[in-house]
């Protein structure tokens, strides 16, 4: 088996860690390869000096053996990290060295766990879809997909107005500072804190959720994911800036966007005994008595 590692700068990696990781993959004898931003940070840290035939760069490189996408930080590198898959059905595997962690939900702390789970096939995998992007805007060569949410927001001042059509039938028109349309995986991210419910993540639905809507009658829309969303932006005074998961792009003041069911989707490790539901009681802290 090939573990395909990738990580980002900027996160509070301790050498003890580094070197935990190195020796793991070592005594399991996986082979390996790392993206070419860990490479470095790794030969900072802790002298582990990659062979250029060993790293990797903007895109994941097909592979013919059995490999395993792993992601070493929190829910943002494992967003990166499927990006660079470019729509490539690599299992993914979360480890958890930031923060709150709804992707990444295995601990760092069982590094050798992990990987003999990996080694033995033990580890399970669940299902999860993303949301393909189409427009008529020119093309920078990126990845259309998104594991947690596309949305379009205002960039300034000005109000954006986006009419929202769901198989070619008109919805509403939303004035505010834009339109977030989530998958399952992502109801527990920028939608949760816009308003939007809590979905599990196996369920086939899309979540569309207005973002600060001047109408205050506006609210969430879950819909089923075989459905075709067509937005329609207007920005008043200023462009708008969409995003697909972690990453950002600038668009014009008049655009239009397509979005559907990816027909690829994802297969992320699910730790052994913790439900979705026991990673939303433990991160959002539910059931927990404030009261002084």
């Amino acid at each position: 088996m090939k573990i395909i590692l990738f990580s980002r700068r900027g996160l509070a990696f301790e050498a003890e860690e580094l070197t935990a990781l190195r020796e793991s993959i070592a005594e399991f004898g996986f082979d390996w390869s790392v993206n070419e931003e860990f490479a470095e940070v790794l030969h900072e840290a802790v002298g582990w000096e990659i062979p250029r035939e060993r790293q990797y760069g903007a895109f994941i490189a097909p592979t013919t053996e059995q490999a395993v996408l792993v992601c070493y930080g929190g829910d943002g590198t494992l967003l990166e990290g499927v990006h660079r898959l470019g729509g490539r059905q690599l299992p993914v595997v979360g480890i958890n060295a930031g923060r709150l962690g709804f992707l990444t939900s295995d601990s760092r702390k069982g590094l050798k766990r992990l990987f003999a789970a990996l080694r033995d096939g033990e580890l399970c995998f669940e299902e999860r879809s993303l949301i393909e992007v189409e427009s008529d805007l020119p093309s920078n060569g990126d990845s259309p997909l998104a594991l947690n949410e596309f949305s379009i927001q205002r960039n300034g001042a000005g109000m954006l107005s986006v009419e929202i059509y769901i198989d070619e039938k008109m919805v509403a028109t939303c004035h505010g500072d834009g339109v977030i349309v989530s998958t399952p995986t992502g109801s527990t991210a920028y939608s949760l804190s816009a308003g939007g419910p809590v979905v599990a993540p196996t369920c086939a639905c899309f979540v569309i959720t207005p973002i600060a809507p001047h109408n205050l009658t506006m609210r969430p829309v879950v819909i089923p994911d075989t459905s075709r969303i067509r937005l329609k932006v207007q920005a008043r005074r200023s462009e708008a800036f969409l995003t697909l998961d972690n990453r950002s792009y600038a668009v014009p003041s008049s655009c239009e966007f397509t979005l559907h069911k990816a027909e690829k989707s994802i297969f992320l490790a699910v730790p052994h005994n913790i439900s979705f539901y026991d990673t939303l009681r433990n991160k959002m802290m539910w059931g927990v008595d404030i009261r002084g």
